[in-house]
């Protein structure tokens, strides 16, 4: 009688096991893809308005630039029938017409309007500097513990090699970008170039150029969608 006992709880036990362990794996698997809606992307166009973002080596302003690449992506992923939405379209800081006009309140009303529109994807377009005029090379971000976004991000990357094949720069995690960590839904940064190398930044003031960015990123939005 005590060996059917302690048989039946063995049995019970790993039949929690079994059961803890899918409901973990269905929980990773998802990630915080959970609930999004169909193949609708958000092209986020970082700064805007009273916040022009980095200023360029030949005096670029980040805004602008990464308003020009995002009305491109918004007008190739149209013409591939994925919808998309736009955080910002116009040069202006989301947060100028609330009464919380400064760059914590445009961060959080982006992060409300990503929320809100649950995507597949998030893809936040900006431009990089530093300190030393030689870096140079377009590089993606993801959110630390964010499986998709990792997954994303990689992908991304490895698209924005056409536009440098000598760029070895690799997707890089990140636990501090307010958009990465308040964003339920896989969220990218792009860094497509840096505004303090000569050569970038007089590449990325010229439209063709933008354009092909803008090719690239696409091209990586496409390939993660198709993964």
């Amino acid at each position: 009688m005590r060996q059917k006992i302690e048989l039946m709880i063995t049995v019970l036990l790993l039949a929690g096991l079994i059961f803890a362990s899918r409901k973990v794996s269905r929980y990773a698997a998802s990630d915080n893809v959970k609930d999004v809606a169909g193949n609708k992307v958000v092209v986020d166009a970082g700064h805007g308005g009273s916040d022009p973002g980095k200023i360029g080596i030949n005096g670029l302003e980040e805004k602008e630039v990464n308003l020009a690449i995002a009305q491109y992506v918004e007008e190739l992923l149209e013409k591939e029938k994925i919808e998309v939405v736009m955080t910002r379209e116009k040069d202006e800081m989301l947060s100028e017409d609330s009464g919380e006009k400064t760059k914590i309140g445009d961060m959080k009303m982006r992060v409300e309007q990503i929320n809100k529109e649950k995507p597949l994807l998030t893809v936040s377009i900006h431009q990089n500097s530093y300190p030393q005029e030689e870096i140079k090379g377009a590089q993606v971000f993801y959110y630390t513990h964010s499986g998709e976004g990792k997954k994303a991000a990689e992908i991304m990357q490895e698209s924005l090699l056409v536009l440098d094949d000598t760029n070895h720069r690799k997707a890089k995690a990140n636990d501090t970008y307010y958009l990465l960590k308040r964003t339920e839904s896989p969220t990218i940064i792009v860094e497509c170039g840096f505004l303090t190398n000569a050569e970038e930044a007089g590449l990325l003031k010229q439209e063709e150029y933008q354009k092909k960015v803008a090719e690239a990123i696409v091209a990586g939005i496409k390939a993660y969608m198709e993964k």
